[in-house]
């Protein structure tokens, strides 16, 4: 008799920096529940978006391929609705499949999700496009799967999770239709109409002697105005995360759930360029990534590169469902057995603040732009200047720009055939990559920072 596949709850954050885990080496006491994962499970410790900016970064997650093979290279790009995603591969291997919070994959905005353009969603909703124009931290609405609309009142975080238990309450144990619940928060995200972060009533006090991440000293931002704030809606994710695994136990289904956890993309305050993310530094572009359950067990620590594209061909591998051809990554459950080959680099592509790709190995951090292109408007090009680069072993705060450097030439032309190779991988054309000339670079670089005006 075939053994019934694990059940599958995806807890995904929103602009959530990695090392607001303890797990990763946060001081403070932000996520007791999400380690206590971590050390029964398996902690990625080094795990990267492949699209650091909310829509792209869900398409990629919900389809297995590049923002730019989906076309939702920005947000504001509806998934298209024939797409074939995890939900409906998930659905044919015999899951019941639901979702619930912030969807920014359908252009509706604050009017509901028609349930042709769910993702394949369709046996629980309650959602909202755009969570953060329906709601603020406090209080607002979602639209569940007949298009009317559910109203909560309280922290954000916590509302959203009592429809998650909702769904919970209705598995039956003895079912043998396994689950597949996708868990999207907002927080720790800033509230857009608030201009800041927003965390539960007293996080300013409680979280006010954090110790403020390398990588932000002596920078211009908005972090010293909200970072207490921020710590404090990481917090409530831990303490709701907390409540799921309590409610998988009372029903006697935590044995048999796989959890999975990670977040979009990092957050820069404003470090970095005007708003928080829209960056290949690693503050952007790093995510905290947790699973535990079956199959990844043992508080296994995994040192490999591993991205956010990774995933979708980690659950269809974990539910015995079957990939598309066009999915792209690898099952992360490769990484579960004893000396297993992997990469040694993540492709990252930036939309909006710019047209740029970059390439990260476990050594490099290659950058690349067209000054000439609108990141809001263009999804790719066929010429790029190289733009950054850094040697993380020498410089993991990425202060120190290595791309006049005559010395690294080489090692440039490396990374650039590297990123070529990536980009074709995902369905890019083969690119002209103009080496870096002092010149030519400052002049285009001082024109692309005074015309830019996306941010």
């Amino acid at each position: 008799m075939k053994q019934k596949q694990p059940n599958i709850l995806f807890v995904f954050s929103d602009q959530q920096r990695w090392d607001t885990l303890g797990c990763y080496g946060q001081q403070l006491p932000i996520s007791p529940h999400l380690d206590t994962l971590a050390e029964d499970g398996t902690l990625f410790k080094h795990a990267f978006t492949c699209q650091p900016v909310c829509g792209p970064a869900r398409a990629c997650l919900q389809t297995g391929r590049y923002a730019t093979e989906v076309g939702c290279y920005r947000n504001g790009i509806e998934l298209p609705k024939n797409s074939d995603t995890i939900a409906s591969r998930l659905k044919d291997a015999g899951y019941q499949v639901g979702y619930v919070g912030k969807w920014h994959l359908a252009s509706t905005v604050c009017d509901p999700v028609p349930e042709e353009m769910r993702g394949g969603y369709t046996d629980y909703w309650i959602a909202s496009d755009v969570l953060e124009f329906t709601s603020n931290g406090f209080g607002g609405y979602m639209w569940n799967a007949d298009n009317k609309k559910v109203e909560f009142k309280g922290y954000r975080a916590d509302c959203t999770t009592d429809y998650a238990l909702d769904f919970l309450d209705g598995v039956d144990k003895e079912s043998e239709e396994p689950f597949f619940l996708f868990l999207s928060y907002i927080e720790p995200h800033h509230q857009n109409d608030e201009n800041r972060f927003v965390g539960p009533e007293g996080s300013i006090e409680k979280y006010k002697n954090y110790e403020l991440p390398e990588d932000l000293h002596g920078k211009d931002g908005d972090y010293k105005e909200n970072y207490e704030e921020y710590l404090g809606a990481c917090a409530s994710i831990d303490s709701n995360v907390g409540r799921l695994v309590k409610k998988l136990e009372e029903k006697g289904l935590h044995d048999d759930t796989i959890i999975i956890f990670t977040s979009d993309h990092g957050c820069h305050f404003r470090t970095r360029n005007k708003e928080y993310k829209r960056s290949w530094h690693e503050n952007a572009i790093r995510i905290p990534m947790i699973i535990n359950g079956p199959g990844f067990k043992g508080g296994k620590v995994v040192n490999e590169l591993v991205s956010l594209l990774d995933l979708p061909k980690t659950i269809i591998d974990v539910a015995d469902a079957h990939p598309t051809k066009s999915m792209q990554g690898e099952s992360l459950k490769k990484l579960m057995r004893e000396n297993t080959t992997w990469r040694d680099n993540v492709f990252v592509q930036i939309s909006e603040s710019c047209v740029g790709r970059s390439i990260r190995t476990s050594r490099w951090k290659y950058a690349i732009v067209d000054p000439n292109k609108n990141g809001s408007k263009d999804s790719e090009s066929d010429t790029y200047m190289e733009w950054e680069m850094f040697d993380l072993d020498n410089d993991p705060f990425e202060k120190n720009n290595l791309i006049e450097c005559n010395e690294f030439k080489e090692v440039r032309k490396e990374l650039a055939d590297i990123l070529i190779d990536r980009m074709i991988r995902a369905g890019e054309k083969s690119p002209k990559i103009i080496q870096h000339d002092k010149v030519c670079y400052n002049k285009k670089r001082v024109e692309y920072e005074k015309n830019k005006d996306h941010e």
